[in-house]
C-alpha cells in the first residue's frame, strides 16, 4: 500500500523529526480508534479503557511504579479529535520554527524532555499540594505538555516572529505563548487540572531549555545520546572511533562549548534586513548567525 510506503519512508529519513512526531501521534490515535470500534462491536468496551489506562500516567506513585513507561507514553495518547488536532497543529507550527532554527535533534529533545517536565510537575502537585493530594485519583494523557514546551521554546528563541491568526491578523508568538500559559494557570482548579499542570511544567522547561542553550548548555544532550545509541543498536552498524594525532589546539573562542560570534557589521546588516522585510526573509545561515550573536 502506498500509505504504508509513505510512512516507512518518513521514518527512514534522519532529517524528518517533526513529521515523525506527528505521525507517531496520529498512528497511535488511529490504532486506539480501531481498538475502540472493534471492542464496541465485540461487546468488550472495557478493553479500550484498559489499554488507555495502561499508557496514561497516574498520579498515584504506587500505580506509577507498576507502569513506569507511562511517564513518556502518556505524551502520545489523545482522546477526541479536538484534543489531537489542537496539539498537532501547534506542534507543526511551532515545531517547524524550532526545527528550522535549531535542528531535528533539539526538537525531539524538547518534545521528550518537555513531556517529562510536565509529568514531573503533575506528580509533584498531586502528591504534595493539599488541594490535589486530597482529591480524587487522577491520570494525565496527551501531548500538551510536550507541545507547550515547544511553543514557549519557540517564543523564547524568536519572540518577535509573527503568525497570522484568523480574525485577528499578525500576532507575535511571544504573546501567543503568554496567553497559552495564562489559560493553563486559570485552569488549575478546573476539570482538567492535571493537564493544565503538565502544560505549565512543559512551559517552564521550554523557557529554561532555550535560555540555557543561549548560554552554551544543551539540556538535550542525554536524549540525543540515547537516540544515537538506539539508532546504532537497530541499524546494526558498528560504532567507529576516530582518533587524531597532533591535533591543533582549539581557538580560545571555541573552547568550553562557546560559539564564535559573528562580527557586529554582519549583525547590523541582518537587523536592517529584518526591519525592511521581516524575520521570515532571512536565510537559514543568517538566522543561525543572529542566534549565535545572542549567546552572551
Amino acid at each position: 500500500m502506498s500509505i504504508v510506503n509513505d510512512i516507512r519512508t518518513a521514518f527512514s529519513r534522519r532529517d524528518n523529526a517533526l513529521n515523525q512526531l506527528l505521525l507517531i501521534n496520529i498512528i497511535v490515535f488511529v490504532v486506539l480508534i480501531l481498538i475502540k470500534a472493534v471492542a464496541f462491536l465485540a461487546g468488550g468496551a472495557g478493553i479500550y479503557e484498559t489499554i488507555v489506562r495502561l499508557f496514561s500516567m497516574p498520579a498515584d506513585l504506587g500505580a506509577l511504579v507498576r507502569r513506569p513507561w507511562s511517564v513518556l507514553t502518556y505524551a502520545f495518547l489523545h482522546q477526541g479529535f479536538l484534543h489531537i488536532i489542537f496539539n498537532l497543529l501547534n506542534l507543526y507550527w511551532f515545531g517547524s520554527l524550532v526545527r528550522e532554527y535549531l535542528g531535528d535533534r533539539k526538537l525531539v529533545s524538547l518534545y521528550i524532555l518537555g513531556a517529562l517536565a510536565g509529568a514531573a510537575l503533575f506528580l509533584l502537585a498531586y502528591n504534595l499540594v493539599p488541594a490535589y493530594r486530597n482529591g480524587p485519583l487522577a491520570e494525565v494523557l496527551g501531548a500538551s505538555g510536550a507541545v507547550t514546551a515547544i511553543i514557549v521554546a519557540a517564543a523564547t528563541l524568536l519572540p518577535d516572529y509573527t503568525f497570522s491568526l484568523i480574525l485577528i491578523g499578525p500576532v507575535k508568538i511571544k504573546y501567543i505563548a503568554i496567553v497559552i500559559v495564562i489559560i493553563s494557570l486559570a485552569g488549575i482548579d478546573g476539570g482538567n487540572a492535571g493537564g493544565e499542570i503538565a502544560h505549565i511544567g512543559g512551559a517552564i522547561f521550554g523557557f529554561s531549555f532555550i535560555k540555557l542553550l543561549q548560554r552554551g548548555t544543551d539540556l538535550g544532550r542525554p536524549v540525543q545520546a540515547i537516540g544515537d545509541w538506539l539508532g546504532g543498536l537497530f541499524s546494526g552498524r558498528p560504532r567507529l572511533r576516530v582518533t587524531h594525532r597532533n591535533q591543533p589546539a582549539e581557538p580560545a573562542a571555541t573552547r568550553k562549548g562557546n560559539i564564535v560570534k559573528p562580527e557586529q557589521d554582519e549583525i547590523d546588516l541582518i537587523l536592517d534586513k529584518i526591519s525592511r522585510s521581516g524575520y521570515e526573509s532571512l536565510s537559514k545561515d543568517e538566522k543561525q548567525k543572529l542566534f549565535r550573536a545572542s549567546q552572551k
